[in-house]
């Protein structure tokens, strides 16, 4: 395995297998009015993952390792290679501005937290949630 895999992973799609978040996948967009309802009683995380970025998949590695809020919140994964239309909706549907890697906290139907690249940090939601 050289250094470049080690640090940022293979090139696959997805790898959520070894992670300790319990990913829901975002691949419909009918899954959209579920997060809103979702919302409504318990904060959803969307996280947007390009997989062919190095910088996203470093984003969301640190993002799995520092995670903490299983049970409290519901997390939705989205392969926004696979799925750009439900990307694209998500920008509009919680006014947001696209950005990739993406991570949006969704509460009474509204993003009110979305950051992207560096700024994504586990610490930093769990003061949100």
């Amino acid at each position: 395995m050289s250094l470049f895999s080690a640090v940022f992973g293979s090139s696959e799609s997805q790898n959520t297998s070894n992670s300790k978040i319990n990913w829901i996948p975002l691949t419909d967009l009918s899954q959209l009015d579920e997060i809103v309802a979702i919302s409504n009683e318990k904060p959803v995380v969307i996280f947007k993952h390009s997989t062919r970025c190095s910088i996203s998949r470093f984003a969301l590695k640190q993002f799995e390792k520092e995670f903490d809020l299983e049970g409290k919140v519901d997390a939705y994964f989205l392969d926004l290679l696979e799925h750009r239309d439900i990307s694209g909706e998500i920008a509009n549907r919680f006014n947001v501005f696209h950005q990739s890697p993406q991570l949006l906290l969704i509460k009474g139907g509204k993003s009110v937290y979305d950051v992207s690249h560096n700024d994504i940090d586990a610490g930093e939601l769990k003061g949100k949630i």
